[in-house]
């Protein structure tokens, strides 16, 4: 539940599901539930002609392509043993995220990572947890209220801003996400208000060939895109995966 073109999946999902609770039988059309899973369930059998669409969707609007976007149940994201793997507290100290701070976790789709940074910056911090998807953004603020979390503010932006609000945020971090921005230099522009001085900018992405389908994006693509927003690299890390395969890319407003 990430960003994606146009927020087709996010509107596409709702189209689902409530085509399908008019023809529900059983539980009913008044079980939400039922009918987004039901809904969940048809857009991934629709997945699989998406790459090929939304790359010549890009390239008509100059954009570049971008991945299929995940449509599934965001739990999938708390795998055991994720935060080791992707070594999380090592990603926030590189980033300055400590008590007080105030993070933003764009993209946050399940709020894997916003759960984990709001503990770390504790009550005198904050942690906006971006997403286009209104769906995404009620899950983050129900997650927040049953882990008992006050410090999470979920935040419904659009796919070239964020809408974060200005001079709000020590450091920022998009995970597994930035290969689905198709305007990654308009985006990120947009994202400089928020900004405090000094704050970090953390990129972790699959090292991909940037065609749209394999979830993934070059480094050095990334580089030349935040380069392009007036952003510097200032860190560079392959820790996140034991393979290397994945970057960890830090850049500061230059």
């Amino acid at each position: 539940m990430r960003r994606r073109n146009e927020r087709w999946a996010g509107l596409m999902l709702a189209a689902l599901t409530v085509a399908l609770g008019c023809s529900s039988h059983g539980r009913g059309p008044h079980d939400p539930a039922m009918l987004e899973g039901r809904a969940r369930a048809e857009m991934a059998r629709l997945g699989a002609a998406w790459p090929r669409a939304q790359q010549q969707a890009a390239q008509q609007a100059g954009a570049r392509a971008t991945s299929t976007p995940y449509v599934g149940d965001p739990a999938v994201f708390d795998s055991p043993g994720r935060e080791e793997r992707l070594q999380i507290d090592r990603v926030m100290k590189l980033l300055g995220i400590g008590p007080g701070k105030s993070v933003a976790d764009i993209g946050a789709g399940g709020g894997w990572f916003t759960v984990r940074a709001a503990r770390k910056v504790g009550p005198g911090g904050v942690v906006y947890a971006e997403e286009i998807n209104p769906a995404a953004v009620k899950f983050i603020e129900d997650r927040a209220t049953k882990e008992k979390l006050g410090n999470v503010r979920a935040v419904l932006g659009t796919v070239d801003d964020p809408k974060l609000p200005a001079g709000s945020v020590d450091a920022v971090l998009m995970l597994k996400m930035y290969h689905e921005i198709a305007r990654p230099v308009e985006l990120v522009e947009r994202l400089k208000p928020a900004l405090r001085a000094a704050a970090k900018v953390g990129i972790i992405d699959r090292n991909g060939d940037g065609s749209g389908v394999d979830h993934g994006v070059p480094r050095a693509t990334v580089v030349k895109e935040m380069g392009a927003a007036g952003f510097g690299l200032v860190g560079t890390y392959d820790f996140t995966k034991a393979d290397g395969e994945d970057y960890f890319l830090i850049f500061e407003e230059r």
